[in-house]
């Protein structure tokens, strides 16, 4: 379940500053800390894995975050959980190239290896996929 499955654009949320707070301006921060409650003014790809919004602080400018760094709340402002479904597809493959780790090889004798060479490739080729 993602965030778009949860929240529009006009739902409130609250922001976790303890989560944020490293990549916030001290500008930010203190609209934060007045006002943790804020309302979605857009969505924003974050990182190309995940969606993020943008919110409307009480100072009145727009800041980003990431969806694990608010806390979506209902109509009468308590927190909605998000609960994981269990039964969502689960690909194999996908699993295991995701959990695939590769040690750079630095000797010439290793990088001319071709089982080296097909773990570099597929260890790369995973983020497409």
């Amino acid at each position: 379940m993602t965030i778009l499955d949860k929240v529009q654009i006009g739902n409130t949320v609250r922001v976790n500053l303890e989560l944020s707070k490293d990549r916030l301006t001290k500008e930010t921060i203190e609209a934060i800390n007045i006002q943790s409650e804020c309302t979605i003014s857009d969505f924003k790809i974050t990182d190309g894995k995940g969606i993020g919004v943008v919110l409307n602080l009480s100072n009145g400018k727009e800041e980003w975050f990431f969806d694990n760094e608010i806390q979506i709340l209902d109509e009468k402002g308590n927190i909605v959980e998000i609960k994981e479904n269990k039964n969502e597809k689960k690909n194999l493959i996908i699993d295991v190239l995701n959990d695939l780790n590769y040690v750079p090889k630095l000797k010439f004798s290793e990088l001319l290896n071709p089982i080296n060479f097909m773990n570099w490739l597929i260890f790369s080729v995973r983020d497409i996929l």
